[in-house]
């Protein structure tokens, strides 16, 4: 993360300084987004959003070093995607992903074609292949290598043992090693 200027920017940031939370979002931001991404979040960027509303407002009680720190945000992502599935499953809507529009409501994109199609493809195929996948061992697989915490940090997070979260991650591998041999990658 932030390294050895974690405490001061901790600091910083608790006394509102702009610049201390936009090095906290910088860092966290894309594994929050590609964790929310990878559970199928209906609207991934909205609840990124407000997971670190969340961070801001709990951020004067948090105590703990730079691996809590971590821990904690990813407890909020897990909060708050759980919170969105119970709430979309009260109101039973189906999400659209903009990326699969198309007509005047698509989303414009500019820069490289070529190389958008292609992470379009992967980001489809990791998406495929998570899906296999039960929700406890895609949580702990993401937790685990997205958001690099431990077993204990992930234990903590999905209220589980932490030799339940060891077994859920060996089962999600074979799995996944499985469906790879299928495939034919290596």
């Amino acid at each position: 993360m932030i390294g050895d200027a974690f405490t001061p920017v901790l600091e910083a940031a608790r006394s509102g300084e702009p610049w201390a939370f936009e090095a906290i979002y910088r860092d966290l931001a894309p594994a929050v987004l590609g964790y929310l991404r990878s559970q199928r979040a209906a609207e991934p960027e909205d609840l990124a959003s407000d997971v670190f509303v969340g961070v801001v407002r709990g951020l004067p009680s948090f105590r703990g070093d730079e691996r809590g720190f971590r821990s904690w945000v990813f407890s909020i992502a897990h909060r708050r995607l759980v919170d969105e599935r119970r709430r979309l499953a009260r109101r039973r809507e189906d999400a659209v992903d903009p990326s699969l529009m198309s007509g005047p409501l698509a989303a414009s994109s500019v820069g490289d074609a070529e190389a958008e199609a292609l992470a379009r493809i992967r980001q489809g195929w990791a998406l495929r292949v998570l899906g296999l996948l039960t929700e406890d061992q895609r949580s702990v697989l993401l937790l685990r290598i997205l958001a690099d915490l431990s077993v204990e940090e992930v234990a903590g997070i999905l209220g589980k043992r932490p030799g339940a979260v060891k077994t859920l991650q060996r089962r999600a591998l074979a799995s996944l090693a499985r469906h790879l041999d299928r495939e034919g990658v290596s």
